[in-house]
């Protein structure tokens, strides 16, 4: 188990370092397409369909592309909408999908890209039009690799809770699939408890068949409390895999991997925190004493949440009525700023819970 806790913990640490891809390509609509193209820096633009194929399987490379740009100053990676920008693609003579095309510095007037649709072959491509010396980034996958070695040891773990896709590497679903996949695994990667993990099931066939996998991709949910496995059969949308994932697992995640609003609330705890706020100072005593005796029959994440329940209500007390709102405020400034994932989760769960108090 040690050596899946350092794997975990290096791609969890990596991962804080790399920026989340899609942020890093700029969506460009008719609103904003001549204020961010043709201007002081040249522009690479991606014209797709929501629906293409051929759009979803460049995805990947494209926001490799994007992540890699992100500090060049003199370049833009954008991409538009077609569905949504239909005049604007049209403008721009685009009768098929994806349509690259490369915005000279100053200039509306494109030239098309026509060389292959890989992270290196555009960056060679975007480094000689726009006079930049940018290589691809390497970021590490926060999807955990399955192979026959460590599937028990991951899988099997009674402490976590575990989505596996079983894929083949010529299946064109599982290609399709695969970006909003990473996404998924980034969303979730400061949850302990939660693994997002992958399995060639072409290449380890006995392990596939033991779960009667008969088709790619499959995906399957094993969770702390039935390591024989369940059928995900939910929608393959980002959103889709979040609102599962949010269900079964107990977790609070938008698709961006922030805390929701409801993130650290329980419930029990709630119902005395109205008590609690509604009482004269003698009464506030004595539901503090009850809130520290449900506190302490928490267990795992709620009764970690449970402690900043106590601290918020023994400082509402010691502070006066209006710490809870002040501190809150705070911390919604602290959010507000460039802060690292780990401390947005912290001053989240304090916010949400304070909340409750004001």
């Amino acid at each position: 188990m040690a050596s899946f806790q350092i794997w975990f913990a290096f791609a969890t640490l990596a991962l804080l370092f790399a920026s989340a891809f899609a942020d890093d390509v700029t969506v460009l609509t008719e609103a904003n397409f001549e204020k961010e193209v043709g201007q002081d820096r040249g522009a690479l633009v991606e014209f797709y369909a929501p629906w293409c194929g051929h759009c979803k399987k460049l995805a990947p490379e494209y926001e490799k592309l994007g992540t890699s740009f992100k500090k060049a100053k003199t370049v833009l990676i954008g991409k538009v909408d077609c569905d949504e920008h239909k005049s604007l693609c049209s403008k721009y003579g685009v009768s098929g999908y994806p349509t690259i095309q490369w915005f000279p510095k100053g200039s509306l007037e494109p030239k098309k890209y026509e060389g292959p649709r890989t992270a290196e072959s555009l960056a060679e491509f975007v480094n000689t039009e726009g006079g930049t010396n940018v290589k691809i980034a390497t970021v590490p996958s926060n999807v955990i690799v399955l192979t026959a070695d460590n599937f028990d040891e991951v899988v099997m773990d009674e402490t976590k809770d575990v989505l596996v896709e079983f894929y083949a590497p010529w299946c064109g679903h599982c290609k399709n699939l695969a970006p909003t996949y990473e996404k998924v695994a980034t969303a979730y990667k400061l949850e302990e408890d939660v693994v997002i993990a992958n399995l060639d099931a072409d290449k380890y066939k006995d392990l596939a068949e033991k779960y009667g996998v008969s088709g790619f991709p499959t995906l399957k949910f094993f969770p702390k409390g039935n390591k024989a496995g369940e059928d995900y059969d939910g929608g393959r949308d980002l959103d889709d895999f979040v609102t599962f994932i949010n269900e079964k697992c107990g977790t609070s995640r938008d698709g961006k991997g922030q805390l929701t609003s409801k993130a650290g609330i329980v419930a029990n705890l709630d119902v005395l925190v109205k008590e609690f706020v509604s009482a004269n100072n003698d009464e506030k005593k004595a539901t503090f004493a009850r809130i520290e005796e449900e506190v302490e029959k928490l267990k795992g994440s709620s009764a970690r949440h449970g402690k900043i329940y106590l601290k918020a209500a023994k400082n509402c007390m010691e502070k006066g009525p209006d710490y809870a709102k002040k501190e809150t405020e705070r911390l919604q400034r602290m959010l507000d700023k460039s802060i690292s994932p780990a401390k947005a989760d912290e001053f989240t769960l304090k916010k949400n819970i304070l909340s409750t108090f004001a």
